[in-house]
């Protein structure tokens, strides 16, 4: 599902803003520049080169820098490139690759790093790495914070949208949420501010990787590995819930796993508090959140969303984690919102035959489409969830209809049935009990009680072993 290429990316959060026709430039408004005269042609040469040979210094002190090599070593490269025949046809780092000093994969790391101090993310007190990601929003860097000699990971917001009061509210409202939750399965907020042209938010580093990367790379989970980093997501959401925050957009590239195996949710940009009616008003009619995800009321833009959002979503992506598909798909991001509100949802037990019923159960609960027919809050869904986990039904998921009373009373409601057909063959007359046994009707009905009791039985070994 996600890992061939698509005409859009589901996975990307809803943007909150698209530019309008009025705020993009008019192409045909500005004049083509006239040609550069030979001179002026010349002169760009030169700079080029210039430019060029700058980014050998600035390569090479990085290179020296990070201990890849030393200062003698690059500057034997240095002079084995002035040596060349056609030495601006050559960069440094070419030379340091073919010299087997760095691998190309080292360069292109130092390059990130050039990139970002040279266009102006350099934020006092940090020192930038390498960058770790990015998305519609805001590029992601690894840093160091030199005051407390400990990695982090730094969110920075492009030049184009920190010219927008709304885009800046948010990005500084993630923030402020994040900062509000302190919890092992919440990645941590640090700092905020700005500098220069540029807004950032420092937060804890995880190193590890994505339950999205797991599923690109293995297609599912197994169901109880799976199980246990939901428990911790829900931990989480249980944490921010009962600190009146929903988190309105988890998915699986929002959820990382460390190295040790523990669980933190990630990216709060869409956070929003329960009580904030004056935002939920301003958002009533809009859909926020990621199209794969989304809750029905999210997509509807309802003015009340509570926790029940958020464990709907929860249930998306363990939908996804336990079957390696995605809940609803579609062609575009409005054919998979349709589906989130209208389609009949495929229980994951019938994608993945190998999960447990209780789970199944579990899942199909968690994304009921009216919030009224899901877990109320997550205290409920880990009680469902860690009976799972120790092979028990789920108390409050469990469709219990094979139960030994529901058994019972089935019996008994066909043999009342049963007689009363055996009497209405003789009307006013009792038949004796030779006739009533060689009557074809009734032995029919006894057969049919008797299969039924048999089938019921192996259903529910079946079911509880």
């Amino acid at each position: 599902m996600e890992n061939g290429p698509r005409e859009f990316d589901p996975n990307q959060t809803v943007p909150l803003e698209a530019p309008s026709a009025s705020e993009r430039p008019a192409v045909d408004a500005v004049p083509p520049p006239p040609p550069p005269s030979v001179a002026e042609a010349e002169e760009a040469l030169q700079q080029a080169a210039k430019s060029e040979t700058n980014l050998d210094t600035l390569i090479g002190r990085l290179v020296v820098d990070s201990g890849l090599a030393t200062s003698d070593e690059v500057q034997h490269c240095f002079e084995r490139l002035q040596g060349e025949e056609h030495p601006a046809q050559r960069s440094l780092a070419q030379v340091l690759v073919d010299q087997e000093f760095v691998t190309r994969r080292q360069i292109l790391r130092l390059k990130q790093i050039l990139e970002a101090e040279r266009s102006g993310q350099t934020i006092p007190g940090y020192k930038l790495l390498g960058k770790l990601g990015a998305g519609a929003m805001a590029t992601v860097f690894k840093a160091k914070q030199l005051s407390l000699d400990r990695m982090v990971a730094i969110k920075i917001l492009p030049r184009k949208f920190g010219q927008s009061p709304q885009f800046v509210e948010r990005f500084y409202a993630e923030g402020r949420a994040a900062a509000q939750l302190n919890h092992p399965n919440i990645v941590q907020a640090y700092d905020v501010g700005k500098a220069g042209d540029y807004h950032y938010f420092v937060m804890e580093y995880v190193e590890g990787r994505t339950v999205y990367d797991d599923i690109v790379k293995h297609k599912r989970f197994s169901e109880r590995e799976a199980i246990d980093i939901t428990i911790q997501a829900a931990e989480a959401l249980l944490h921010a819930h009962e600190r009146g925050l929903i988190h309105r957009d988890i998915k699986p590239k929002n959820i990382m796993i460390n190295r040790d195996g523990v669980v933190k949710v990630a990216d709060l940009g869409l956070a929003r508090a329960i009580s904030d009616k004056e935002a939920a008003e301003a958002e009533q009619g809009k859909a926020f959140g990621t199209p794969y995800y989304i809750s029905p009321e999210q997509i509807r833009g309802e003015v009340t969303v509570g926790p029940t959002t958020d464990i709907y979503s929860l249930g998306a992506t363990l939908y996804h984690m336990v079957t390696g598909t995605v809940p609803f798909d579609g062609k575009n991001p409005s054919s998979v919102m349709h589906k989130h509100l209208k389609a009949d949802l495929v229980p994951p037990d019938h994608v993945n035959p190998k999960l447990s019923t209780g789970l199944a159960e579990v899942i199909e609960m968690m994304m009921a489409k009216s919030p009224k027919g899901r877990h109320q809050s997550c205290k409920d869904l880990l009680v469902d969830l860690r009976a799972v986990r120790e092979g028990q039904n789920p108390p409050l998921a469990h469709r219990d209809v094979l139960d030994p009373q529901a058994m019972a009373s089935l019996a008994r409601a066909e043999a009342s049935a049963a007689a009363e057909v055996t009497e209405s063959r003789a009307p006013g007359a009792r038949q004796s009990t030779g006739q009533v046994i060689r009557d074809p009707l009734f032995i029919a009905l006894c057969v049919t009680l008797g299969l039924s009791l048999i089938g019921n039985v192996l259903l529910l070994i079946a079911r509880n072993g």
